[in-house]
């Protein structure tokens, strides 16, 4: 399970056998959750706080395109 991105105390990654649509998981602490890459939007919490939820939304809408970089490199 590559790690893509270390940010604020969370951890952004794919498992390698992932599938579309792109998307990522988080992990803070014991909480996790994912995201939908395009557009970015919530699929599943685990846990995470509603400030944890926005915060880690935040760095992927401002991380976006290298997000999509890293799963089309890792992926294709």
């Amino acid at each position: 399970m590559p790690t893509i991105w270390i940010q604020d105390g969370f951890r952004f990654f794919f498992f390698s056998n992932e599938h579309e649509p792109l998307h990522v998981h988080v992990e803070k602490g014991d909480s996790a959750a994912k995201f939908n890459l395009i557009p970015v939007s919530l699929v599943k919490n685990e846990g995470m706080k509603n400030k944890d939820l926005r915060r880690a939304e935040t760095i992927i809408v401002e991380n976006q395109q290298e997000f999509i970089a890293k799963w089309r490199s890792y992926f294709n």
